[in-house]
């Protein structure tokens, strides 16, 4: 288990942790400028760091090169962090860690999206990190479109948009035995053998009807036109219409 071997030259299996009773007060020492704190700090939170990266496993990428990421948004967390506010380090540290790998795997994707798609997902993770750095909590969809003054829908797509991509073998749960996998919940309703078997009896009782009915259930339930408006078009009246559609229908529904 790479993880908890050694990576980047650290050895995982001896790091500290800083108790949470420590925390605030080297914090502020961090924020006075006191080099030794801030590199204290910065020790003290590489497990948080491994904890994160766990979660990008499997997709070819380098750990130490993850790792080193993972530091960097640990970094921008501690330089960032408001000690006023009751939130704890780690609430704030995860998302700027998890954004900084983010950030890297999407710059480093074979996936491209056009330029002023990505310029304003960077636009939002900008505001999104600013929103955090200043409440301490991730901003709503809502928020973020406010504070960017664009529309909600416009900001989810472009961040949709540079999502990394997830295998369909990815794990998504697992405990003794075979693990639930990505395709394991994506279903089609829709592209299923029985939805095909109903489309091609469908199309052979309609081709079983006479060319002026199929004309009358194109027009009726194709095109959405109404009786009156099919009996103007073919010149027999709106009675003519609702008998041929009545009849044209049950034999539809008797050879289904």
């Amino acid at each position: 288990m790479q993880m908890k071997v050694e990576i980047c030259g650290v050895n995982t299996s001896s790091l500290t942790v800083i108790p949470q009773a420590e925390m605030t007060g080297l914090l502020r020492q961090a924020h006075a400028g006191d080099r030794a704190a801030r590199d204290k700090l910065i020790r003290g939170n590489l497990r948080l760091v491994l904890s994160v990266i766990q979660r990008f496993g499997g997709r070819g990428e380098s750990v130490d090169d993850l790792f080193q990421v993972g530091c960097i948004g640990l970094i921008k967390a501690i330089d960032n962090f408001n000690c006023d506010l009751n939130v704890k380090f780690s609430t704030y540290a995860v998302p700027m860690i998890i954004g900084e790998i983010r950030r890297y795997l999407r710059d480093n994707s074979a996936i491209r999206v056009s330029r002023s798609m990505r310029d304003t997902a960077y636009r939002a993770l900008q505001a999104k990190e600013a929103f955090l750095r200043d409440h301490q909590r991730e901003p709503t969809i809502t928020e973020l479109s406010k504070a960017l003054n664009m529309k909600k829908e416009d900001v989810v797509f472009a961040l949709d948009a540079i999502l990394d991509p997830v295998s369909l073998y990815e794990p998504v749960w697992g405990e003794e035995g075979d693990a639930l996998c990505v395709m394991d919940q994506v279903g089609d309703t829709r592209n299923t053998d029985e939805h095909w078997l109903e489309q091609i009896a469908l199309k052979e009782a309609i081709g079983s009807l006479t060319d002026r009915e199929r004309k009358i259930v194109r027009m009726r339930f194709f095109e959405g036109r109404t009786q009156m408006e099919v009996a103007e078009e073919i010149h027999i009246s709106q009675a003519q219409v609702s008998r041929l559609e009545k009849g044209a229908l049950e034999r539809i529904r008797k050879q289904i």
